[in-house]
Formats: structure tokens, C-alpha cells, sequence
């Protein structure tokens, strides 16, 4: 191979020039592939803009320090490309969902999500990877022949389907959609796009899905530190990071906490990093894919921790879940983050000439149902300080979410 010249893509990896493609078509463009293309689309999106007053764990106002979905999905986009880069896949697919994974997300983070599901419940609930692809396909608006972003086949399939298959081959939901089915949102727009509910994403999307993962251990447990919610100590508790702990000891003897923190979330990253990529490789090598195709349709998960590091992350999750997302502190601001969202909803409904002259139908008779997922769209697309803004403009009283 001549100097200069770029690798080929690997065969498992997803090929920009071999995609299938977009909806609405359009001329290629000369300088970029369409991969790329998706991602600054993604980049340049209001909904991306957006992402930078939504809340990840604390809410916007408590500290310039703390992660938003914004500065959350930027880490996941780092950590993602960078096994991508190690593994041989497409960085510029990887990197779009990963900036893309959270873009449907509402305000106050899971609070709000909460909130919206209960509110829609009569109308097929609310799920937020359902709301990314409806913010990709329809609710932005930026260009003259269609709406949403018209992104690759590629792009939306890893939208959807990141964490795995939604449908068995019969048609009959599985995992997390077992109880209540496939959401509205996706179940609607693969009636006349097909995005294959019943197989596996890309490599590239399950690169993004065990990035968020990630991130979210590392950085929440940074957040954590940082709100004094637990102590670098408490996290002892888990064996792998004991060991951390022990090294960066027996490495810096009088380091201070903060900086004991930082380097025990670095370290984390690293490990975790390298075991995705171990585990991978070694799954690869295993069923020897010849395409994509063959990935897609294999029968489980191949970007994976390794069993030992599956069982650490679970272990994380869990501590954090009882000492931070539970914590007494979080869960108070979160119950009135809720109720900001379920006044908004009511008032919406029964004023709905409170809405912005945007959101009102313009297409003449509207049945309850879409009326109702209007009104959620619009919740859903509001940041922190907006949501706020509107109940303090909307009602007598609104929470201080501190």
C-alpha cells in the first residue's frame, strides 16, 4: 500500500459507500461521506443545541461543573470513537450516534422522562430513543424538501436499535419492550421505512451504546465526588476500584481527594476501555464475520465487556443507584422536576392556546392522541430553564429545583 493511502474498512464494519441509503434522495456530496454528512447534521441541529440545559443527574443552575446531556454525550462521543478507531470501524457512523443517542431526551433528565410517560400513558407513553428518531425524521426542520434530518439507513437503524433487537422474527417484542410493546414512535415510522426491528445493530452502534455506559459510571461517579454525595473510600466497595484505589495509593502516597478522584475516574475509563476492546476482539475472532450482514445477524451482542467487567459495571450501577440517583437530595428536586412537567402537560391540554403559535395544528382536525403527543413533542424538546420559564409564566407557584 502506498504511503498516505487510507486502510480499506474492515468487512464487519459499515462502509459509507456501500450504504443503503436515505429516504428522501439527495445528490452525494463531493467532499464528504454520507456518514459524515449524518454527524453534522446531528452537530448542527437545534435539538443537539438544546442538549447543552438539559440535565444529566443535577439540574442546570446547581454548578458549572456538573455534566449536562450536552457535555455527557460529548464524553460518550470520545470514548466511542476511540474504540471504533481501535477496532477498525467507521468513526464518522460511530460518532453520529453517539451525539445523536440522547438527542430525544426531555428536561430534568430521567425525572422527566417519568413525567411524560405517565402523562402520555393513554397514548402510547413516552420512551426517549423513540423520541430521538422522531426528532430525526420529522420534528426538526431545517430543510426545504423534508422534514427532519434524513439521515443514512445506517444512522436511524443505530438510533433504534443500539441496545439490540426490539421484535423477535415472529414480530413479537422482547427485552425491555416485552410488557408494553414496541413505542409508537418507531413502531409508526417502520410502517413505511423498515429499519429491520428484529436484528442487531452495527458495530458501530453497539460501540456507542457500551460508550454510554461508560460514561455514564465514570462521570456520574465524578459528579458524585464532586456534590460529596459518597467519598473516594466509599467506592472501596467495589473490588476493582479497591484496586484502583491501591495503586493510585501506593503511585501518590499524599495526593489529594480531588485529585485521588480524577485519577480513579481516568483509571476507570482506561480499564474499561480496554476490556471492551479485549472482549470484542476476542468475539470477532470467534464468528469470523464476513460483513456487516453477518453481524447483524448474529444472535447476541459482540461489543460486550468481558464477563468479569460486566459484573463490576453492574455493581457500579448499583452503587449509584442507592447513593446518588436515590440519594435524598437528588430524588427531592427530581419529585418537583416531575411535577413541572405534569403541570405544563395539563395546562397545555386544557389552555392549549398557551402553546407557541409553532405548536399549534395547522392541519385542520386533530384527534386526542395527536394532540396529546404534541403537546409531549413540545415538552420533550424544552431544556431545564425553559420548562422553568414557562411554569413560572403558566402558574402562581414554581419549585425551586434545588
Amino acid at each position: 500500500m502506498s504511503v498516505g493511502m487510507a486502510a480499506p474498512p474492515v468487512v464487519y464494519g459499515c462502509d459509507p459507500g456501500q450504504s443503503r441509503g436515505r429516504r428522501f434522495n439527495e445528490p452525494p456530496s463531493l467532499r464528504r461521506s454520507d456518514f459524515r454528512r449524518d454527524c453534522d447534521r446531528v452537530i448542527h441541529s437545534n435539538a443537539f443545541r438544546r442538549l447543552k440545559h438539559k440535565t444529566q443527574v443535577f439540574v442546570f443552575h446547581e454548578g458549572d461543573h456538573y455534566r449536562t446531556r450536552l457535555t455527557h454525550t460529548l464524553e460518550v462521543a470520545q470514548i466511542a470513537r476511540a474504540l471504533a478507531r481501535q477496532l477498525g470501524l467507521d468513526e464518522d457512523l460511530t460518532e453520529t450516534l453517539a451525539l445523536a443517542h440522547d438527542l430525544g431526551h426531555p428536561p430534568f433528565g430521567h425525572a422527566g422522562e417519568r413525567a411524560l410517560d405517565e402523562c402520555l400513558r393513554g397514548h402510547g407513553g413516552f420512551d426517549h430513543n423513540a423520541q430521538s428518531l422522531r426528532v430525526v425524521t420529522l420534528l426538526e426542520r431545517r430543510y426545504p424538501q423534508f422534514d427532519g434530518l434524513n439521515l443514512t439507513w445506517e444512522s436511524l437503524e443505530g438510533i433504534v436499535k443500539h441496545n439490540g433487537p426490539l421484535i423477535d422474527r415472529n414480530g413479537e417484542p422482547v427485552g425491555r419492550y416485552r410488557d408494553h410493546g414496541v413505542p409508537v414512535g418507531i413502531s409508526e415510522y417502520v410502517a413505511y421505512h423498515d429499519l429491520e426491528l428484529w436484528s442487531y445493530a452495527s458495530l458501530e452502534a453497539q460501540v456507542a451504546a457500551v460508550a454510554d455506559d461508560i460514561a455514564y459510571d465514570a462521570h456520574d461517579i465524578d459528579d458524585g465526588l464532586r456534590a460529596g454525595l459518597f467519598t473516594v473510600d466509599d467506592l472501596g466497595a467495589i473490588p476493582l476500584i479497591a484496586d484502583i484505589n491501591a495503586v493510585i495509593t501506593a503511585r501518590y502516597p499524599v495526593l489529594d481527594e480531588t485529585r485521588r478522584g480524577a485519577e480513579l475516574v481516568r483509571e476507570l475509563i482506561s480499564y474499561l476501555i480496554e476490556d471492551v476492546f479485549s472482549e470484542t476482539r476476542k468475539r470477532l475472532t470467534a464468528l469470523h464475520p464476513g460483513s456487516v450482514i453477518d453481524v447483524r445477524n448474529h444472535d447476541a451482542t459482540l461489543v460486550s465487556f468481558s464477563t468479569e467487567a460486566e459484573k463490576t459495571e453492574a455493581t457500579i450501577k448499583a452503587f449509584l443507584k442507592t447513593r446518588m440517583y436515590r440519594h435524598e437530595r437528588v430524588m427531592s428536586v427530581m419529585r418537583d422536576a416531575e411535577a413541572v412537567v405534569r403541570d405544563l402537560f395539563a395546562r397545555y391540554q386544557a389552555e392549549p392556546g398557551d402553546l407557541p403559535a409553532e405548536w399549534l395544528p395547522h392541519h385542520g382536525e386533530e384527534d386526542e392522541a395527536g394532540r396529546a403527543r404534541r403537546i409531549g413533542d413540545f415538552i420533550a424538546g424544552m431544556t431545564d430553564r425553559y420548562a422553568i420559564i414557562e411554569h413560572q409564566r403558566l402558574f402562581d407557584s414554581t419549585p425551586d429545583l434545588r
